[in-house]
C-alpha cells in the first residue's frame, strides 16, 4: 500500500495543491504572527480571500526624515514561498536612494540573499529599517542617494514630495 494520501478517485493529489496548502499554511501563521506582535509600525494583511497577494503598511521610525509618514505597500508571494522571495512594492510614492520611482525596492534579502528562514515580519522590519539606513552604493533613485548625506534638504525634499503624493491620490 502506498504512503501517499490518495483523493476519491484513488489518485495522489497533484503536488501543486500540496505544495499551495502549505504555503497557504505558513502564510496563515505569518500572518497571525504578525498580528500577535502588536507592532503597530508595521502592518500587513491578506487582499480579500488571496492569502498570495496582501496590503502592508510601514511608518517611518522615530528619529528618521521618515518620522510620521505612512507607507503603503504591496506584497505578492510567489506558490513557492517560503523557498522564493515574494515581490514588495512601496505603492506609496516613496522618495529613497533604494526605492525607483515605480515602487520597486532594492534590498538584497528580497533577490539574491533571501532565505526561507524569513517571515513577512522581518522583511516589513528590515524595510522600515532601510528608510533610516539606506545602502548608497547600490542606489535605484540617485538623486536621492546625493541628497543623504544633508539630511536638512534631503527631509525638505521628502517632506515635499510626499505631500505631492498624498494630494494627488
Amino acid at each position: 500500500m502506498s504512503t501517499q494520501t490518495q483523493n476519491s478517485s484513488g489518485n495522489a493529489p497533484p503536488a501543486g495543491k500540496k505544495a499551495k496548502a502549505g504555503v497557504t499554511k505558513r502564510l496563515q501563521s505569518e500572518l497571525m504572527k504578525l498580528m500577535m506582535s502588536g507592532n503597530k509600525a508595521i502592518t500587513a494583511f491578506p487582499d480579500g480571500d488571496n492569502l498570495f497577494s496582501w496590503s502592508g503598511n510601514l511608518l517611518g521610525a522615530d528619529g528618521t526624515v521618515y518620522e510620521g509618514l505612512s507607507y503603503k505597500l504591496s506584497l505578492k508571494f510567489p506558490a513557492e514561498y517560503p523557498f522564493s522571495a515574494p515581490t514588495i512594492k512601496f505603492v506609496t510614492p516613496c522618495f529613497h536612494p533604494n526605492v525607483d520611482t515605480h515602487g520597486n525596492i532594492c534590498l538584497d534579502i528580497l533577490k539574491e540573499k533571501w532565505s526561507a528562514a524569513y517571515s513577512v515580519e522581518t522583511i516589513l522590519v528590515s524595510l522600515r529599517s532601510l528608510l533610516g539606513e539606506p545602502n548608497n552604493d547600490s542606489p535605484l533613485n540617485s538623486y536621492a542617494a546625493q541628497l543623504w548625506d544633508n539630511q536638512e534638504e534631503y527631509l525638505a525634499v521628502n517632506q515635499q514630495k510626499y505631500r505631492e503624493a498624498q494630494n494627488s491620490a
